[in-house]
């Protein structure tokens, strides 16, 4: 039976918002009203029967749970170990994203809203967001920076298929975060009618909370699919990529107190972490407060935030969520990076031992296999995220 209780007594969010140090809600007044009456009535709305019940069988009929735990034979062969992938690019819209946009678009509905903000870097989450408005028939807004509008034109189309209204922005960077930036303003000033769909675990409080919550189906089904297959719950390795870090957050929940199990995050190393084309927040940040929460983040001496780069558009985040931060700090997860030309080979070595295509973020986590020592006996459990339609262009491109 699904339920969104059972976090760790560790590493979990305390009464406040904050994992260790980081989290917490700093916000503008305008945008208190809206945060508080998240913060006050999602624990009770999310855990009533009526709405578990209605996320559990979207879940199911809609997008397509539980999502195959596939053993990679030539995979484990290669690098001497059992592997295998959680298939969230088997998905409905084909990533993850969409645990999330079905939980939170409930959600808006028990809170009575009537139009729905998001913000997308690789379009997945906008994919997602676009496809629950479409089949709950609220208008939706998708703010994308130009740059990722130009690198992921099919997800573009899609959206705007499913009717969102698809705006590029072209401040800053323009990718995730100046995206980010923009449908904050655009919750500023429409406070009373509009939810806005936060697509990882960053932002103010609950946000963090409330989306590991939704993506913890993940590593709830991890559990039961392989007590399936080898009798036993616990892998040795849990391994995911990490931009703001919510495939990772769903992948490593219910795994947070067990510390036989090696938590590994993968980051974008861009063009290298001795370069300033990189993503590697946890390798090159500092505390700071970023889009509503304290974390760690890519910033200069004087506090201003340093545009990231990285290959994935889903990737090139100049932070990662508090709950990553707290879990970096504490030593809980081993953090890893994985470059651009890393990745790109790394997807394409998928694509030919096992027929099927990563999207780049994805790429990032099969990366580290190489860098690992595994025991013949071990077994690995790597969260594939998303599926790589979006990122043909790209492969074909840098690999041609």
């Amino acid at each position: 039976m699904l339920h969104f209780n059972g976090a760790s007594a560790k590493y979990g969010i305390s009464e406040a918002g904050y994992y260790g140090e980081f989290g917490g809600a700093f916000i503008p007044e305008m945008l208190y009203p809206n945060v508080e009456e998240l913060r006050l009535n999602y624990q009770e709305i999310i855990n009533t029967p009526s709405f578990i019940k209605d996320f559990r069988d979207l879940l199911r009929d809609y997008v397509g749970r539980p999502t195959p735990l596939f053993h990679a034979k030539r995979l484990s062969k290669k690098f001497k170990a059992t592997i295998y992938l959680k298939r969230e690019d088997l998905c409905h819209t084909g990533a993850h994203k969409v645990n999330n946009t079905i939980g939170q678009i409930l959600l808006a509905r028990h809170l009575g809203k009537k139009k729905i903000v998001a913000e997308t870097g690789a379009g997945q989450h906008g994919v997602a967001t676009a496809t629950v408005c479409a089949l709950m028939g609220l208008p939706c807004s998708v703010y994308m920076g130009k740059l990722d509008v130009e690198r992921q034109g099919p997800n573009v189309d899609r959206m705007r298929m499913l009717g969102a209204e698809v705006i590029a922005v072209e401040s800053g960077n323009q990718t995730l975060k100046d995206a980010t930036n923009e449908a904050m303003r655009h919750w500023i000033n429409n406070p009373i009618d509009t939810h806005y769909i936060i697509g990882s675990v960053v932002g103010p409080h609950p946000y963090p909370d409330m989306v590991t919550k939704f993506q913890s189906v993940i590593s709830d089904e991890i559990q039961k699919q392989l007590l399936q297959f080898t009798g036993m719950e616990n892998p040795d390795y849990v391994i995911a990529c990490v931009g703001g870090g919510s495939n990772a957050a769903g992948a490593f929940y219910h795994y947070l107190d067990e510390e036989s199990v090696r938590l590994i995050a993968v980051e974008a190393a861009g063009k290298g972490l001795d370069t300033d084309e990189s993503a590697a927040t946890t390798f090159l940040g500092k505390p700071g407060v970023l889009h509503g929460s304290k974390s760690l983040l890519m910033q200069s001496e004087d506090g201003q935030v340093i545009e990231p780069y990285s290959i994935s558009a889903g990737l090139d985040y100049p932070g990662i969520g508090p709950m990553h931060a707290n879990l970096y700090q504490q030593g809980r997860v081993d953090f890893m990076a994985a470059t651009d030309e890393e990745a790109l080979n790394a997807g394409m070595q998928l694509c030919q031992l096992e027929g099927i295509i990563p999207a780049l973020e994805s790429a990032h986590a099969l990366a580290v296999l190489p860098k690992l020592q595994f025991e013949p006996s071990e077994v690995v459990v790597l969260n594939l995220s998303g599926r790589g339609d979006k990122d043909l262009s790209t492969y074909t491109e840098e690999l041609r």
